[in-house]
Formats: C-alpha cells, structure tokens, sequence
C-alpha cells in the first residue's frame, strides 16, 4: 500500500493546489489589464507560494545575510533540488521578483499565463538573447529583480551541478549583482521523480552580494564557478 503521504498528495494536496492556482491566477491575470508591470500580479503569486507551503507542511527558515533594498535591481542565484524551489524562495524573498522560464511554459494554462503576462522573462532556447538585454533593462527601471536556477534543471541527487554561464552573462551586462541562496532542505519535500509531498524544515541562507560592476564576458566562466561554490557551501545534499 503505497504510504500515508503519497495518498495526501494525490488526493488532498493536488486538487488544493489546482483551487489555488486557477483562483490567484484568474485574479493575477485581471490584475494585469490595470497594472502592466505586473506587481500585484507578483502579490498574487505570493501569496500563492505561501498558501502551498502552509497547506504542504513546509517550514521555512531564511538566515544568512541581510536582503538588498527593494529598490535595487538583482540577479538571485539559487540551487535547485525540488519543484518547491520557487514557492519557497517566492516566501524567502519577500520582493519583486521575476524567473527565467523557458517560452514554451507560457502556454500553459493559468501558471504561463501569469509568467507571460506577469513580466517573466520567457526564453528561446533556439535564441535564448532575443530582447533579454531590454527586458533587464526595463525590469532595472521598475526595481524588479531576477530568480535564476543556472543548474538548468532540478538535481537527482541534491548535488549542486555546475552553473551554467548565461546567467551571469546577463548580470555582468547589465551590471547586477549576484545574490548567491543556498536553499537546503527543499529535496526532502519533493524529489525529482517522484509524486509524493512530505511536511519538512527548509532553510534558505542568504550570502553576500557579488558585484559585476568593471567584468567582461572573459570573467562570465569564473563568475559561475565562484557563485556555485558560494552556493554548495551551505547546501545539505
């Protein structure tokens, strides 16, 4: 018999999750007909990630050091081990933030809706650079920042993989810093792979900011390999 948690997930947790999702995307959405930089469709989500972690059992601790101001625009880096990464940094981060997405996720029902409406930065893979640069550009002068999971997908086995280098690219030519996360504890919920939610302590910590002000595209390869470091520092694998 498969166990207590995989019967909750399946049977409590999914249908919840699905209520929240179609009711704070449909107000998200209509929230974007007024409000074209998308802030209160951010509040949405918010409130959205929070509603999740509550209704999962999922706790969630931020320590480290001290958030940049609201106003100043950032490139947040963090590990990714569980598709519960975005709701629980969505909850760590208290700001306007954006994700990276691939474009093919903006057509689905009520999430890529709200990416695509919400501001989201939704990516090409085919020509991942096309109007990226002025996107940043624009989201610098509504004081939004980005979270990014350079790993490229979720890790099988909580090992922090190397970043990959667009990421910092972006950073480096739009001169933000990079806010290294560690998020530890996230695997534990939900695992790549596998269809079952389990109650769990989470910590994120929060490092230093790294400037890019004064690099190259010749630093973009250092810089990656220095923030995973940061990174996999404070990371339970």
């Amino acid at each position: 018999m498969p166990p207590f948690h995989w019967w909750r997930t399946v049977f409590f947790l999914i249908p919840v999750i699905g209520l929240y999702t179609i009711g704070l995307g449909i107000v998200s959405l209509i929230s974007t007909l007024v409000d074209r930089d998308g802030r209160f469709a951010h509040r949405c989500a918010a409130w959205w990630a929070r509603l999740i972690l509550v209704t999962s059992g999922v706790r969630v601790e931020r320590r480290g050091a001290a958030l940049p101001p609201p106003e100043e625009s950032c490139v947040f880096v963090s590990n990714h081990a569980s598709i519960y990464d975005i709701p629980i940094l969505f909850t760590a981060v208290p700001r306007q933030v954006r994700i990276v997405a691939k474009e093919a996720l903006g057509r689905f029902p009520f999430i890529g809706w709200h990416l695509r409406r919400g501001g989201h930065l939704l990516v090409n893979r085919q020509n991942p650079g096309a109007g990226i640069f002025k996107k940043m550009q624009r989201m610098t002068r509504q004081g939004v920042s980005l979270i990014v999971f350079p790993e490229g997908s979720r890790t099988p086995d909580g090992v922090v993989r190397r970043f990959k280098g667009g990421t910092f690219l972006l950073a480096v030519e739009n001169r933000w810093p990079i806010v290294p996360l560690s998020v530890s504890g996230s695997r534990a919920v939900m695992p790549k792979g596998r269809l079952m939610v389990c109650p769990a302590d989470v910590r994120v910590t929060v490092h230093d900011p790294i400037p890019t002000v004064g690099l190259t595209r010749d630093d973009v390869r250092e810089l990656a390999d220095r923030v995973q470091r940061v990174v996999a520092s404070e990371v339970r694998a």
